[in-house]
């Protein structure tokens, strides 16, 4: 399968225009797989509440429609987040959309600092989408700190977790080599590049440097902190079954859940 990133640069609340950029780019990139960042059409830094539900949609709104027609005609799959609004409230989420529409959506199930004050926790636990017969899972951005959301997708059967990110911190990237290794999978990670300079509500400046990382540990793709790009390539999800690092030693099967305890937050 062909997989590979956008990383894009959007405009704080000007949701037409950031959608239409990445459709852009989308057009411009090869990939039978692709993944956008998160909130790749509001933008990161919210205000209020009220600002968020204003500039949020649906599960089957405009973005999800244009990304799904998009798809239609490209015979491709592309993960993206995106603010859901539902009647509970509005989620930090990730749609899966391929050549038949929506397939699914993730919501992110650990948030991240001022998120807190204004998303609602994901409450779908970690699902895998299967596209083209490939099993796909997905986090978003500070699920990357848990191992355990990486574990239950390996746990799941994923061999593909597409990661949509607005990384601010400088150790994701890194991490994310390290779920590869402890599951056998492989992360595409797709970071926005830019800055969200909100006046009296702060200013968050983006890492960029999303990538392709294997299960071996390479990141073969590795794009730029600064500047919109696209880039892919081929892989063998097949290769995430093999979960074997000695003839002695599997990642999953050696695990010892008999000794790990629930431990305690409080320390």
């Amino acid at each position: 399968m062909l997989v590979g990133y956008v990383q894009t640069e959007p405009r704080f609340g000007q949701v037409s225009g950031n959608l239409q950029r990445a459709l852009d780019l989308l057009e411009d990139a090869p990939g039978e797989l692709l993944v956008l960042p998160e909130l790749f059409t509001t933008g990161y830094l919210f205000a209020s509440a009220a600002e968020l539900h204003d500039l949020a949609e649906p599960a089957d709104g405009p973005c999800v429609r244009a990304v799904a027609a998009h798809c239609a005609t490209r015979g491709r799959w592309v993960v993206g987040g995106f603010a859901e609004r539902t009647p509970q409230g509005v989620y930090n989420s990730a749609f899966v959309v391929g050549p038949d529409g929506l397939v699914g959506v993730y919501r992110k199930a650990h948030l991240f600092n001022d998120e807190k004050r204004w998303f609602l926790p994901g409450d779908l636990g970690f699902p895998v989408f299967e596209i083209g017969g490939v099993r796909l899972g997905v986090l978003v951005c500070f699920d990357w700190c848990f191992p355990e959301a990486a574990r239950s997708l390996a746990l799941a059967g994923a061999q593909i977790i597409a990661h949509p990110s607005n990384l601010v911190l400088p150790h994701a990237q890194n991490a994310m080599v390290t779920r590869c290794l402890e599951n056998q999978v492989f992360v595409i990670t797709a970071n926005r590049v830019g800055v969200d300079d909100r006046g009296a509500a702060g200013v968050l400046r983006f890492t960029g440097r999303s990538q392709v990382a294997c299960p071996d540990g390479t990141r073969p793709l590795v794009a730029p902190e600064l500047g919109e790009c696209h880039d892919a390539l081929e892989i063998d999800p097949g290769r995430a079954d093999q979960k074997w690092i000695t003839p002695r030693n599997h990642v999953l099967e050696d695990r010892r859940p008999d000794l790990y305890g629930g431990g305690s937050s409080s320390g």
